[in-house]
């Protein structure tokens, strides 16, 4: 190799030795910012992976760490979200005074949140949601380029922050909810001018809506359900002249809704139930072509339904449940076109389903619940058109009348059926066993006789199956015992339901029949409380979906069975109200010896049970359901 040579490779050796010291100074962090990660790990109660209290190691590598620019290696982002983090965490934090994003959320930190945090120049994202961080917020908050704050969901309590608007004019996201604020809801929060989404619903907060609030002309999203609110709501939210979506449900509003969505051209979401509203459904929403979903379920309006469906082309949610309407179902709400949910349950409604619903082509779930209807074999073959029809509720209504076996009924994609509480007279109908898709059946509470045909068990996706309270004799299908989807198929509904309630188990309290979502329902045999004879077949133990479930339910009593209860499984978790009333032992519950439980008929019981569902809440949540 000649002298030119050499010198090139000389040159090039330089150069990369040179740059890979360059790149490890670059990879170097902050001291400053190491020293403030170090006593923030130190609070922790367990060491991250991958971090270390060397003092040569580059934080800059840390998982969770951004760093920039390389040549300061300064921390600008922090973020931990599920880490599943404990302890508390340190003032050392506001070292890093470069930090842009601080997100430790969905963790299990705990304590008071540090006056520093609040203090921090340059902090845009700040997100320290469900924790348990508890105590006050600081009445002095000085973060001037904070653009997003969420501390929802932990155990924060005292008033609402109401200087946070001074110092952070840019914020666009804030969100308190979750937690145990209380008092009024600050008047300073008007000041926050660039604030696009506000979130302070599942507080204590009481009074009224101040008026300041409606000046946030930017606002897109307001939440303020679960709280204590009250008063009229304002004619002033048509200053929002960019909402959305509006949250004001389960608290106190009282008086009309203002008539003044027709103001609010991108309005689409208004959830104001369990209020104390009163009068009718103002023109501006029932005529309104951008609300796609409407509920102001368990108020106090009143009068008929009318809604404009040529104009209101993008509903797709109505829930108007629990309310004081009268007259006849509407029978224009086929001409919603784009209209799926459908909740009317609980009003006064009188006559039958309305012709028109032959062509409600777009509806899939359908509660009308309590609604003085009559002619159950009308509803069914008006119903039967409906193509896309997934779930239907008609619980409480058709008085006596009798389940009809008309063999021509047919639901191609029926997945939810409750006709439960009607004094429904007949037998199971045949019809039933071609709803294949069925996963959700309920016809309790009936006095419906016969045998249970054997098909029951023939369908793949049922879960949940309650013929209890009614009059059915004979032996349970031994086909009950092989029921795919308890054995080791799906056990919840497949596509997402609407998020409303509907009505569905008797409730022995005051409060009558209780209502809930579908989709929280837990795997269910319910033949309590029948006149069914014959063993508890051990075949049972095959269903393992009712073993690993912790909220199953199977149920049995007060019937004419007889002979051993199954040992092992599932029958040693249920309780002893799940075989009561019959002639059944062997269980350690129920000795062979001394066994002179006698039956007691549905219509002796009435009145006295309590459904399987209450007792379920009772047992876990501590509460009446």
């Amino acid at each position: 190799m000649g002298a030119q040579g050499c010198w090139a490779m000389v040159i090039i050796l330089g150069l990369l030795l040179q740059s890979q010291f360059l790149s490890s100074q670059n990879l170097t962090c902050n001291q400053k910012d190491w020293t403030a990660l170090r006593y923030f790990m130190g609070n922790l109660t367990k060491t991250l992976e991958g971090w270390t209290t060397n003092s040569s190691a580059d934080c800059c590598d840390w998982e969770g760490i951004t760093c920039d620019p390389p040549s300061a290696g300064r921390v600008i982002k922090l973020e931990l979200p599920n880490k599943r983090l404990s302890g508390k965490l340190s003032d050392s934090l506001s070292g890093l005074d470069q930090l842009k994003t601080l997100n430790l959320s969905h963790n299990f930190l705990k304590d008071s949140l540090p006056l520093s945090l609040f203090h921090m120049p340059n902090l845009e994202q700040l997100d320290l949601s469900y924790n348990d961080f508890s105590g006050l917020i600081p009445e002095s908050i000085n973060l001037p380029s904070i653009r997003s704050l969420n501390i929802s969901a932990n155990s924060l309590k005292g008033s609402l922050p109401s200087h946070i608007c001074v110092n952070s004019t840019g914020i666009g996201f804030l969100s308190l909810a979750v937690n145990y604020f209380s008092g009024n809801i600050s008047p300073g929060l008007g000041k926050c001018s660039s604030l696009e989404e506000l979130y302070l619903g599942t507080n204590q907060l009481t009074g009224v809506v101040t008026e300041d609030i409606f000046e946030l002309q930017n606002l897109r999203r307001l939440g303020l359900q679960d709280n204590n609110l009250g008063g009229k709501l304002s004619p002033g939210i048509a200053n929002l002249s960019n909402l959305v979506r509006l949250d004001i449900s389960s608290n106190n509003f009282s008086g009309e809704i203002p008539d003044v969505f027709s103001e609010l051209k991108r309005f689409q979401y208004l959830i104001a139930n369990s209020n104390n509203f009163s009068g009718g459904i103002p023109s501006s929403l029932s005529n309104s072509p951008t609300v796609s979903l409407l509920n102001l379920r368990n108020n106090s309006l009143e009068g008929s339904i009318y809604l404009n469906c040529s104009a209101m082309v993008t509903l797709n949610s109505l829930d108007l449940a629990t309310n004081k309407f009268t007259g006849p179902v509407p029978d224009n709400l086929p001409l919603c076109r784009q209209l799926q949910d459908v909740n009317l349950a609980r009003n006064n409604f009188s006559g039958q389903i309305p012709e028109s619903f032959k062509q409600f082509h777009s509806l899939s779930y359908l509660s009308l619940s309590n609604s003085s209807l009559h002619n159950l074999s009308s509803a069914l073959q008006i119903l039967q058109q409906c193509r896309n029809l997934t779930a239907l509720v008609l619980t409480l209504n058709f008085p006596g009348e009798t389940l009809p076996d008309d063999p021509n009924l047919h639901f191609e994609k029926l997945k939810v059926l409750v006709i439960a509480s009607c004094q429904l007279r007949g037998s199971i109908p045949q019809w039933l066993s071609k709803i294949s898709a069925l996963q959700l059946l309920d016809l309790s509470w009936n006095h419906l006789n016969g045998a249970l045909p054997p098909w029951l068990g023939s369908y793949r996706d049922l879960f949940y199956l309650d013929l209890s309270n009614n009059s059915f004799t004979g032996e349970i299908p031994k086909s009950l015992t092989e029921l795919p989807s308890l054995i080791h198929g799906n056990i919840s509904l497949e596509e997402p339901s609407p998020d409303f309630p509907f009505f569905m188990k008797r409730n022995e309290s005051a409060r009558g029949l209780q209502y809930n979502q579908i989709w929280s329902f837990p795997p269910t045999l319910e033949l309590g409380h029948n006149f069914l004879s014959g063993p508890v077949w051990p075949e049972f133990g095959n269903l393992k979906k009712l073993i690993f479930s912790f909220l199953s339910i199977f149920n049995v009593a007060y019937n004419r069975l007889y002979g051993k209860i199954p040992s092992g499984g599932q029958f040693q978790t249920f309780p002893n109200s799940s075989f009561e009333g019959n002639n059944l032992c062997g269980d350690h519950r129920f000795s062979c010896q001394d066994n002179t439980s006698e039956h007691v008929s549905p219509k002796d019981q009435e009145g006295t049970k309590i459904s399987s569902l209450e007792w379920l809440l009772e047992s876990y949540l501590g509460q009446p359901f």
